[in-house]
């Protein structure tokens, strides 16, 4: 593994970068700013290396962005209605960033967050990697790849005399975030762990922990006047759904629209939403709509359909209730980029993912001079249904305390010869 600075914070506060790598010529490139993926590097059928994910040249462009591109997403994913809940009696607001409702946590983002990076030789502070490794410019660090990709510069070497870069035995290393009561408005002090894992299989496992921190009461106790029992009782619970925000796009960042891209999706219904994304609580067939990717077909093939639900999210932009194996560990999704030849399989234990077709993205200046559009790439964010907190019949989504959440979701790569 290598890391390297990823650029200053408007603070001042260094970022590192951190690459995976495997045998297969598979890189992953993470930060600890959001503990977001960057890039993952895959050769495509030509053995080709195509970065198959949206992002930026360094942490400026994260900070500044407002996509979540590539981020880990929590306390609480995707939407809250009315930006509140009620949770043992108690009512909690939150911040309303979506209209009147609350998306990906409010303004106070973990995706805009320095998380604490974890490596197998262990912990390494952002700070140390800004003051031993970060000689070089992010631009001529751009460049370097770029010439890399093409076969034209080699990759750093241990024993090197370069400062720029570090190495270290492993494929695998994790972020941690603690989360104190009151974070964004949700009670509960979590400790939130999540391990990126690059194998020689060319899958990219993300393996999710949450926990309380610490037994005791919570002082965001909400607006009831409930007994001392119905407070003790409120810090022993909050919701919790966390996700990855990655885009992508089989045939490389950088290359235009994914609509003629095949997806697969293992849901025979989706939920139902309003006008604003917020689901209704129904669920509806996929059979006979625009929703239904049971057999692989283009993203482009329905998108523009005369159907109510794609014309209020601009597109897809919907939780799919995902099929056989409810609370196992499986294979739910698939995208295929016919010109590249490269297949990514998506498997979680979630019960549900978010379809979501970039719809919002309008010249986003990204990694490599790229210009991102509408309909650039393709998001699939494996998660518990939006708004489950507010929704009885809605399955999940809350952590208490002594008790651990674990949870796995993994992107895994091959390729598809002519």
């Amino acid at each position: 593994m290598i890391t390297r600075s990823f650029g200053k914070l408007s603070d001042g506060r260094s970022a590192g970068l951190y690459i995976l790598r495997n045998r297969n010529g598979m890189e992953v490139h993470l930060t600890d700013y959001g503990a977001a993926i960057v890039s993952i590097i895959v050769p495509d059928r030509n053995g080709k290396r195509r970065d198959v994910v949206l992002g930026y040249d360094d942490v400026s462009g994260y900070e500044k962005g407002g996509a979540s591109i590539g981020a880990t997403v929590g306390r609480v994913a995707n939407r809250i209605s009315n930006a509140a809940f009620d949770l043992n009696g108690r009512h909690y607001i939150l911040t309303a960033n979506n209209g009147p409702n609350c998306l990906h946590g409010g303004r106070d983002f973990y995706v805009q967050r320095l998380w604490q990076a974890v490596i197998p030789f262990g912990k390494v502070s952002t700070g140390d990697i800004a003051a031993t490794y970060a000689t070089e410019s992010m631009n001529d660090w751009s460049r370097e790849r770029r010439g890399r990709d093409a076969g034209l510069i080699n990759t750093v070497c241990p024993g090197e005399d370069d400062a720029e870069a570090r190495h270290a035995s492993g494929d695998s290393m994790s972020f941690t975030l603690d989360s104190p009561d009151g974070d964004q408005g949700f009670p509960g002090d979590i400790h939130i762990e999540l391990t990126y894992t690059l194998t020689d299989d060319n899958e990219l496992h993300l393996d999710y922990k949450a926990a309380f921190n610490e037994k005791g009461k919570s002082a965001l106790l909400g607006q009831a006047d409930n007994s001392a029992d119905d407070e003790d009782k409120a810090a022993l619970e909050t919701p919790l759904n966390l996700t990855n925000h990655s885009y992508f796009n089989l045939n490389g960042h950088d290359s235009g629209t994914v609509l003629t891209q095949e997806v697969w999706i293992d849901a025979e219904y989706f939920t139902e939403a309003d006008r604003r994304s917020i689901p209704t609580g129904t669920l509806l067939e996929v059979k006979w709509t625009p929703m239904d990717f049971r057999k692989p077909k283009e993203l482009g093939k329905d998108i523009s359909a005369d159907y109510e639900q794609l014309k209020f999210g601009g597109g897809y932009d919907h939780n799919f209730v995902l099929g056989s194996g409810q609370g196992e560990y499986r294979e739910v999704a698939s995208m295929y980029a016919a010109d590249s030849g490269i297949l990514m399989t998506v498997a979680t234990d979630l019960p549900g993912i978010q379809l979501y077709t970039a719809n919002g993205l309008d010249n986003e200046m990204g990694k490599d001079d790229a210009v991102y559009g509408k309909r650039s790439a393709a998001c699939f964010e494996t998660q518990f249904w939006p708004d489950t907190i507010n929704k009885e019949n809605f399955p999940g989504g809350i952590l208490r305390e002594g008790e651990e959440f674990t949870s796995r979701t993994t992107y895994a790569f091959s390729v598809v010869e002519e």
